[in-house]
């Protein structure tokens, strides 16, 4: 058996790539904030997978938890064969109204969170020559929309450029962008979601499916549905200055900032 280790892996997006790993068998290491929830997470998938779940108690906001996952993913006795950087969150409010605390927190989790852990996990693969990191992003990365927008764009031309430079030496990086997923997501940013139409929402279990696929096929970046591929592909027509007036009328209305 191959060990994943999933970050925020007790919601969402997160969840849904804990159950199917374990479904096709591989271990975990589960890491969230709450002890209970990953405790709870890791009985259900023992009992009704078989495999082990170590449950890894962080916060990607603080230093110390960043660095205990870090010192998980580097440690070559209990090797981690797939990462899985899932944690974040988005803040309610436009550009000023969120507080510097708040902006440079979720700076934290979104970019540097991700830069330590993706070095400490892509370090131990390359020594064995084999290993897989997705990072997931969105695609407001595309978008012209805020901290949040703005912090997975990172995310994206890093994984991407950090997959270049490893090409060759049997570690894959992959940078996920989904669209609007049914999880805990807006509901902890305090944001409505009646206004969203339902042809925007997707799956989150059929998206980590073709994230998988993706991933298997080399892929770097991942938008697993066609509706967003071509949202996106429509974005790249519009001239900057007008898709900033759109995205910010529809992040005020929808997203994070």
């Amino acid at each position: 058996m191959t060990t994943a280790l999933i970050t925020g892996s007790t919601s969402g997006i997160g969840a849904a790539f804990a159950r199917r790993l374990a479904a096709d068998g591989h271990d975990l290491v589960l890491v969230a904030r709450s002890t209970d929830r990953l405790r709870e997470q890791a009985t259900e998938l023992h009992d009704r997978h078989g495999i082990e779940a170590e449950v890894l108690t962080a916060d990607l906001a603080e230093d110390a938890g960043i660095e205990t996952v870090a010192a998980r993913l580097g440690d070559r006795k209990n090797p981690v064969d797939l990462l899985v950087n899932n944690a974040g969150f988005g803040n309610k409010g436009r550009y000023l109204d969120v507080s510097m605390a708040d902006e440079l927190r979720m700076l934290k989790v979104h970019c540097e969170a991700v830069l330590r852990l993706t070095s400490a996990a892509a370090g131990a693969m390359r020594a064995r020559g084999r290993g897989g990191v997705v990072n997931v992003a969105s695609v407001a990365a595309f978008l012209p929309r805020g901290t949040y927008g703005a912090s997975k764009a990172w995310v994206v031309q890093f994984t991407q450029g950090a997959a270049k430079d490893l090409a060759g030496s049997g570690v894959r990086l992959m940078a996920l962008c989904p669209g609007f997923v049914r999880t805990e997501f807006h509901e902890r940013a305090g944001m409505g979601t009646d206004s969203i139409p339902n042809w925007m929402w997707l799956d989150a279990d059929k998206l980590v499916a073709a994230a998988l696929d993706d991933l298997a096929r080399g892929k770097t970046l991942s938008i697993p549905d066609p509706r967003y591929k071509a949202l996106m592909g429509a974005a790249k027509l519009v001239p900057r200055g007008v898709l900033g007036s759109i995205s910010s009328r529809t992040g005020r209305k929808y997203g994070p900032q």
